[in-house]
């Protein structure tokens, strides 16, 4: 993947970190939940009634936020270039999916919700998830 640093916006960046920071407060506040994308997600698969609602409305307002981005903004969204084979996608993804379930949690889970708790978990969680990063792309780019 490439990043378009000549597109990069300082006040989009924190205007998104402050979306996301007022979303995660507002679900511990207002249903006592993480937002832990993995475990919202994992939580459709074994609904509860009550809290199946919330699931969906959260997965479909990330899903929507890129539509209203392109509706409302007058800056257009960036065209992501992914330079991999679908195997090797298919491979990062399983492997993100398996060290999600290691780790109980993914990195807004661990990296977000429970840093800002000062959970010690999820300062281990998070520096592993940082160091598998750095370590696949070193080799990466050795390779």
């Amino acid at each position: 993947m490439v990043i378009d640093w000549n597109a990069f916006n300082l006040i989009h960046a924190i205007a998104g970190g402050v979306l996301i920071g007022i979303a995660s407060v507002a679900l511990m506040a207002i249903n006592g939940r993480i937002a832990g994308i993995s475990g919202i997600l994992a939580g459709l698969f074994t609904p509860r009634s009550p809290e199946l609602r919330w699931r969906l409305a959260f997965l479909v307002g990330m899903l929507m936020a890129p539509v209203a981005w392109r509706i409302l903004a007058t800056m257009p969204l960036p065209t992501p270039t992914i330079d991999a084979s679908y195997s090797t996608l298919i491979v990062a993804g399983l492997l993100v999916g398996i060290g999600t379930r290691y780790g109980s949690g993914c990195t807004s889970g661990h990296g977000i919700c429970g840093l800002s708790r000062l959970s010690p978990r999820s300062l281990v969680a998070t520096l592993c998830f940082m160091l598998a990063g750095f370590g696949v792309v070193a080799l990466v780019r050795l390779a």
